[in-house]
């Protein structure tokens, strides 16, 4: 067997396969061996029937499906050899006239080959890093939240503005029946004002439009699912059943321990720089996964290079579950070129700057990962062998595994970009980092 590359451009080439009969003979004989110990043929016995008939009937299948493995195998490896970046696939060639009875073939394959770029991680731009911060009103909201949560209810004999309701929303004909607790600050604006003053057992009518200041407590309060809550504007009746106020939690040193464990914190300037602290961490999350979109897009926009777009259309076009016109085609390629164009870029980045995730590390950002998980549900100080334990069931699940290690090299390639690209901080509230990134 033989394989030579033309290379048609710098983006295109074209492979040509060359098979002598030499080269699958010896495999198609000892296929049609096989068959014809295993053949049931009206007329002959069990492995008896002529091998000539056998040739007949099975020696042109057998030679198209060994001629293909071979084919696979060869290409496959020539590739590797040859260190060629290809993208997608090779694609056969469509050969006129092809004739199975020859003795040799020659097969064409088109290659869509991956350009040669450079990027440059100290970006021209200055990107923004912003640094979220906990301010004053937000801590102070966040020590009221925690007071709430830990102080008692007392009982109303009316409603104010600073009450929790119980009651039973309904609408018949919406088929709505549902008891709900509320606090009165869930409504928007005035649109709670009706029931101010109001008793246990009175009934006041509310609309559900814009009721609430944030669109999924409908979907909590009135017990019914998100596509049903969405643009919903119908009456319903609330009928109270309950009336109180939480009377705030002291912060003293038992309201301390509940929280973070004996005499870890001591007053309540300690309590609201923790929270600050706590909070601060939270939203770098989100930070960073802005300066990652960020800079994603910046590479995209200012990293230039070519795509063999014909070859990638013809591929997609091929190669999907079902057929695709050339429109259909054309369109998919142009909705996958930006996801493509970053993968090279990517790749470029980490090759060029030697990232590697090995084994070990892998396994400690899982349990990193595992610790974090069970935080949320108050195991604090899991033990090394349990870590051990989760994490290598975890690893063994490969789709586990990939999301995993996407993850880490996310992480990688953030820490790089952060001590080589040209960024400029930002510090804001998280109210003003919401406003600015999303509204």
């Amino acid at each position: 067997m033989n394989i030579t590359k033309e290379q048609i451009d710098e983006l295109n080439a074209v492979l040509t396969v060359a098979i002598t009969k030499d080269d699958y003979q010896e495999k198609v004989d000892s296929v049609l061996k096989d068959y014809k110990k295993q053949a049931n043929i009206p007329g002959f016995r069990k492995g008896q029937v002529p091998i000539g008939l056998i040739k007949k009937q099975y020696g042109k299948a057998v030679l198209v499906d060994e001629v293909n493995k071979l084919i696979q195998d060869n290409l496959n490896t020539y590739l590797t050899e040859e260190k060629l970046d290809v993208l997608g696939n090779p694609l056969p060639k469509q050969q006129d006239n092809f004739d199975w009875d020859t003795e040799d073939f020659a097969f064409e394959f088109e290659l869509g080959l991956a350009p040669s770029f450079e990027v440059s991680l100290d970006t021209k731009k200055p990107i923004t890093h912003y640094k979220i911060v906990a301010d004053k009103k937000m801590v102070d909201e966040q020590v009221e939240r925690i007071q709430k949560q830990y102080g008692k209810l007392v009982s109303k004999t009316e409603v104010s503005k600073k009450d929790e309701i119980t009651g039973v929303f309904k609408n018949e004909e919406a088929e709505i029946e549902n008891t709900s607790t509320l606090d009165f600050s869930m409504f928007k604006g005035k649109k709670g004002d009706e029931l101010l003053g109001k008793k246990v057992g009175d009934t006041v009518t509310l609309n559900t439009k814009g009721l609430f200041k944030e669109d999924n407590y409908l979907t909590s309060v009135l017990g019914i699912s998100a596509d049903k809550a969405e643009k919903l504007a119908i009456d319903v009746s609330f009928t109270i059943t309950e009336i109180n106020e939480r009377e705030l939690a002291e912060l003293n040193q038992e309201l301390f321990d509940k929280l973070f464990g004996p005499d870890v914190i001591k007053t309540e300037e300690e309590l609201k720089d923790r929270i600050k602290e706590d909070s601060e961490k939270q939203f770098e999350q989100q930070s960073d996964q802005k300066l990652l979109n960020d800079i994603t897009e910046y590479f995209i926009e200012n990293t230039k290079f070519d795509l063999p777009t014909d070859f990638l259309t013809k591929w997609i076009q091929m190669t999907g579950e079902n057929p695709l016109t050339d429109e259909e085609a054309t369109d998919a390629y142009e909705k996958s070129e930006k996801g493509l164009r970053y993968q090279l870029i990517e790749g470029k980045i980490i090759k060029d700057n030697n990232i590697e995730i090995n084994f070990e590390e892998l396994k400690e950002f899982t349990k990193g990962f595992i610790k974090s998980q069970m935080a949320q549900y108050g195991q604090l100080n899991p033990q090394e062998e349990e870590l051990d334990n989760i994490a290598a069931r975890v690893m063994s699940n490969q789709d586990e595994v990939k999301r995993l290690s996407e993850q880490l090299m996310s992480e990688k390639l953030l820490a790089l970009y952060k001590e080589k690209a040209n960024l400029k901080t930002k510090e804001v509230t998280y109210e003003k980092f919401i406003s600015e990134v999303y509204e």
